[in-house]
């Protein structure tokens, strides 16, 4: 039995990391480790900070949240040290992980990002993906930031929608008289 709350703490991030579908953003294992009264905010992200310190956790960034996998030396820490874990976290973080399950699939495959160019454009970047399969990828460049910034909300929002019309269109007989 582990004595230290903090080294609980970091071995319930690297549980759920590892036992979720997809990577987590730094709300998610804040809302998890929160709502079931486990540790506070602060805690919580010293902890996030020793993991990515010890390289036990990779971050990436995208659309302004910070995104979390467990690394091999993560799991194999994780595999030494799950014992350690009582069988009523890991019963809360499967519950957590169901019932966040769409919303997590949905912030894992509809991503939409945007980069300054050199002449003062925005290249967006879309994308869909079914579980790793990725269904769609579109770069388009926006005149302003403003348009980057409403383009990439409408495709979180419309994506699937966008995707099924472009979709429908490519593969619809043409009805013209070119026939």
């Amino acid at each position: 039995m582990i004595a230290d709350p903090n080294t609980l703490y970091k071995l319930m991030i690297l549980y759920i990391l590892n036992a979720s579908e997809f990577p987590l953003t730094n709300s998610q294992v804040c809302e998890f480790l929160l709502e079931n009264g486990y540790t506070t905010y602060f805690t919580t992200q010293a902890a996030i900070s020793d993991l990515i310190e010890a390289q036990f956790i990779s971050v990436r960034q995208r659309n302004n949240s910070s995104y979390y996998q467990l690394t091999p030396s993560g799991l194999e820490t994780l595999e030494a040290f799950s014992s350690s874990i009582s069988d009523g976290i890991k019963a809360d973080v499967k519950v957590f992980l169901e019932n966040k399950h769409y919303t997590l699939r949905q912030n894992n495959e509809i991503t939409a990002t945007y980069l300054p160019k050199k002449n003062q454009e925005f290249e967006v970047d879309l994308s869909l993906k079914d579980g790793k399969e990725t269904l769609i990828n579109i770069q388009i460049n926006a005149p302003t930031e403003l348009q980057a910034e409403l383009m990439c909300d409408h495709w979180q929002k419309k994506s699937t929608e966008i995707y099924n019309y472009l979709l429908n269109s490519l593969l619809a007989k043409n009805k013209g008289p070119e026939n």
